[in-house]
């Protein structure tokens, strides 16, 4: 108890007894003074006194009870969504506690033999989880298993939720309270760390939540596909009546289009978003340099001409320049001519050199190719009109088809996947069709009119689609990052509405292990002072090694997180990401000690001399250990803030009751969805699904 130099709540709670006799007496001496021959007016003073001391004593003994009961039941904690806080200022994470010596000192108390029937179940409800299976299986019985396996109150032989793990790592705080840290932490970026099943995309639908109530841009991306992930981003957006846009590449009739390459800060964008999706190891490098090279120079072409770059471009001019070549060579002629660059008729000599063009004559490149595009390269060498673009177009188009081919050939079938089928619509939209009614997306006008949006990238069906598209966007991202950094966010544009509160960029990126690459290291290394905040989930961080393919490089992308929330995890090197940076702490340890002497001196009238003793002695220990982070509870976790400041917590389940409804096709797409990923984050809505709302252990 408090005041003692060892804390002892692990033993029989003896202050009731002293309680109840307290009470005992001081009844006796309010009803009946005469039985301990009293004055009335000492009795009464008595009386209050060993009231006093039942009160207290009661008390304490009440304390030792409720931390008995707490290492094995924690109470329900479950929020409708209506009621999740949020704040302007800071973030909720959940319900917790400041994880320091004195928990950690009392999970060691509990790992002791002497501890072990203070959180083992009791002898009936053994007996009861026993004998059900046989009860299950017969009629006559069956009703008896229902009602021991009902979930209430009342029943005190219910079993505990199936979350796992060990229930008493929260529960050796009896008092826990709501943990909100400072938006300004969160220009670090988060990471989440927890194997499946424990609750990382539950989590997220709470942060998600209130990012959007708080009025930030959101921007979810979501590599598999979580049904109630997407519902909860769209419902909360309509809740909070916000403009909310979802992209799917699974659902192309019902989603959004969104053009990968169409927006940038600078043309040669476009051909690092493309070239960054082939490999790069050993030779294939070079034909990344090429593909670089030719795709730079088509989108250069494109933007020139007036026209928008997007897949479907790209793919029909890297697989026949030539259309290109002689469209952006008569333009290109046509304004050397009016600059004086360029002296005489040149269409004239351009058609005079086409009647002259002997097909047996040509050079091997030229065979097959058509006579104005000939005459037009001719002309070019003839007359040194200089265009850098021309320049390029040129030089592509002299190479011999074949040869051509070949240096292009890793960027092909890239191109093949990403313009085939219904997708081709999604991510090379045709802005003239007024009559497709899905809206057109673009980075910068999500975030200037504040929209929230979902990014499903169906990497389960194509996960090579799902990267090039996730990439480019994560680039286009970064390119908007460094507009806003520049300029801001009006950039020369009427206002935005500063009155709506700091501009914040909130990306979330479930699954994050399947996102990261050389297109979203900028993000985290560069936009946060563009107001972008990111907050990155995955299971392990050998998973992130094993995508970016560089330890160093990964730890790179460690360093840029500031804040660590870490759910259960079942790899030690995960676990001592968080462990590793927690200080030493001293654990206290009791020591019994007896023994008996002998005496040696005859006739003294002492026949042998004994003691008891009781030492305390006190070792180094870590204040957190990567078992106690393996064994956690699904929904607990633990979370690293504010550089160095270790919370315990317990997240609140969402509650879909009160939800708005929704549109019969975000509905249909929410349904579909749900069949078609499992992606196991719904482990508190199972058959036992009421249970769960314990979070961690209990009743």
């Amino acid at each position: 108890m408090k005041g003692h130099p060892v804390e002892a709540l692990l033993r029989p709670p003896v202050e009731l007894w002293s309680a109840s006799v307290a009470g005992a007496c001081a009844a006796i001496c309010t009803v009946a003074p005469w039985a301990l021959f009293m004055t009335p007016e000492v009795a009464w003073v008595s009386a209050g006194l060993f009231g006093l001391l039942a009160w207290t004593r009661a008390r304490q003994g009440i304390h030792v009870v409720r931390y008995q009961r707490r290492l094995r039941f924690l109470p329900r904690y479950r929020l409708p969504s209506p009621k999740i806080p949020w704040n302007p200022s800071r973030l909720f994470l959940g319900r917790g506690f400041r994880w320091t010596q004195l928990h950690a000192q009392r999970l060691k108390d509990t790992l002791r033999p002497a501890a072990r029937k203070y959180l083992a179940p009791s002898p009936l409800e053994t007996w009861v989880r026993k004998h059900e299976p046989a009860w299950e299986r017969h009629a006559a019985t069956r009703w008896i298993a229902r009602l021991t396996r009902l979930d209430a109150w009342w029943n005190p032989l219910r079993p505990p939720p199936p979350v796992g793990g060990l229930s008493q790592i929260h529960g050796v705080a009896i008092e826990e309270q709501d943990v909100w840290i400072p938006l300004e932490e969160r220009n670090g970026h988060t990471l989440v760390l927890g194997t499946t099943r424990v609750g990382k995309t539950r989590f997220a639908e709470i942060l998600i939540t209130q990012d959007i109530r708080r009025g930030d841009v959101v921007i979810v991306f979501d590599p598999k596909g979580d049904a109630d992930l997407m519902r909860r981003v769209w419902t909360e957006a309509r809740r909070a009546d916000r403009p909310c846009y979802i992209f799917h590449l699974g659902y192309p009739d019902i989603s959004a289009r969104y053009n990968a390459v169409g927006n940038f800060e600078r043309v040669t964008e476009v051909a690092t978003r493309i070239a960054n999706q082939l490999p790069s190891e050993g030779n294939s490098a070079a034909f990344k340099e090429f593909a670089w090279r030719f795709v730079n120079i088509i989108a250069r072409a494109l933007v020139d001409l007036g026209r928008r770059p997007d897949y479907h471009q790209i793919r029909r001019h890297i697989n026949d320049i030539e259309p290109l070549f002689v469209e952006y060579a008569r333009q290109a002629l046509g304004r050397l001519a009016e600059q004086g660059d360029i002296t005489g008729d040149w269409a004239a000599r351009v058609a005079a050199i086409m009647d002259g063009i002997n097909e047996r004559n040509l050079p091997h490149a030229f065979k097959g190719r058509g006579r104005e595009a000939i005459a037009l390269f001719n002309f070019i060498q003839e007359s040194n009109a200089y265009d850098p673009v021309l320049e390029g177009l040129a030089g592509a188009f002299k190479y011999d088809r074949t040869y051509y081919d070949k240096i292009v050939s890793s960027v092909g079938p890239l191109m093949e996947k990403l313009t085939t089928g219904k997708i081709a619509e999604l991510i090379s939209p045709d802005y003239l069709d007024t009559t497709d009614p899905r809206p057109i997306i673009d980075w910068r006008s999500v975030i200037r009119t504040r929209s929230v949006i979902y990014v499903g990238l169906d990497a389960l069906s194509d996960a090579t689609v799902a990267a090039a598209v996730g990439n480019s966007m994560f680039a286009d991202l970064v390119s908007v990052a460094g507009h806003i950094y520049k300029h801001g966010i009006a950039a020369g544009l009427p206002d935005v509405g500063e009155d709506d509160g700091p501009f914040r960029v909130c990306l979330h990126a479930d699954e994050f292990n399947e996102l990261i690459g050389d297109e979203f290291i900028p993000l985290v290394n560069k936009a946060g002072g563009a107001g972008f905040q990111v907050t990155a989930y995955t299971q392990t961080w050998s998973d992130v090694e094993a995508r970016v393919g560089s330890r160093a490089k990964a730890g790179q992308v460690a360093g840029n997180f500031n804040t660590l929330v870490m759910f259960r995890v079942k790899e030690l090197a995960t676990a001592e990401m968080l462990t590793n940076q927690l200080p030493e702490i001293e654990i206290q340890t009791l020591m019994q000690v007896s023994g008996a002497t002998d005496s040696s001196t005859p006739g003294s009238g002492v026949d042998f001399t004994s003691r008891n003793e009781d030492r305390i002695s006190v070792t180094k220990a870590p204040l957190l250990t990567q078992n106690e982070l393996m064994s956690l509870p699904k929904g607990q976790a633990f979370a690293l803030v504010e550089g160095g400041r270790l919370w315990k917590l317990r997240m609140p389940l969402p509650d879909a009751s009160g939800d708005p409804d929704m549109p019969e096709d975000v509905a249909a797409l929410a349904e579909s969805m749900r069949r078609s990923y499992r992606t196991g984050e719904d482990w508190y809505q199972d058959t036992e699904g009421d249970a769960l709302v314990a979070q961690g252990g209990g009743r």
